[in-house]
């Protein structure tokens, strides 16, 4: 419980201010060389939140699962949104991840009051948003935010790894592990692989 209550403290502090739907929002999949970018954006009820989510990365895959069920069912909102590659080769991976977020916040079935964003400034949306350093480990809203992303994400690159058998998209995500960079050379990029990505020189994954 006093994980939860830290995790809390801006949320408390703008329950406190009158905001009564503080959203968080962060995303997976800036880092691998294959799939999508995924958001999710997260409102809970003042005063509410789930014991034991934290930053996606700390936790088990059964304890992400476990949580991502959780926190749909407490939230008083949540929605998740993708950017696909062609659109990621086109605006680059980090102007993705925004237009990701902007989505998720857009699909959201309340309209929050005020947003918490992981570690950046989001543009683009008419709502007061705040850029907590760090969020996914400090803040409950990021954190619940982080596991719906992940998880979504997780899914998605285990249909994906159905799909085009071969690259081991189940087990590293899209990921640049050995495996993974041995599997592009041996069959070379996949319809979801990112072409700005396989085109740098680094990693050297043709070598």
């Amino acid at each position: 419980m006093r994980r939860l209550e830290e995790l809390l403290a801006r949320e408390c502090a703008l329950w406190r201010e009158g905001y009564t739907r503080v959203a968080g929002v962060d995303e997976a999949g800036v880092g691998p060389l294959a799939g999508p970018v995924v958001a999710a954006a997260v409102v809970f009820r003042p005063g509410e939140g789930v014991e034991g989510v934290d930053d996606s990365k700390r936790l088990a895959p059964e304890a992400r699962a476990r949580l991502a069920q959780a926190i749909r069912a407490r939230a008083l909102a949540h929605a998740s949104a993708r950017v696909e590659v062609d659109e990621i080769d086109r605006f680059n991976v980090y102007r993705a991840s925004l237009e990701a977020m902007r989505r998720a916040l857009r699909a959201l079935p309340v309209e929050p009051d005020y947003v918490l964003v992981d570690g950046r400034l989001l543009d683009g949306v008419p709502w007061p948003c705040e850029a907590v350093v760090k969020g996914d480990a400090t803040c409950h809203a990021i954190a619940a935010a982080s596991i719906l992303a992940k998880t979504e994400r997780d899914r998605l690159m285990e249909r994906y790894d159905a799909a085009y058998p071969g690259y081991g998209f189940g087990a590293h995500k899209g990921y640049a592990t050995a495996e993974h960079r041995a599997a592009l050379r041996r069959l070379g990029p996949s319809p979801i692989h990112r072409r700005s990505f396989t085109l740098l020189p680094h990693p050297r994954l043709f070598d």
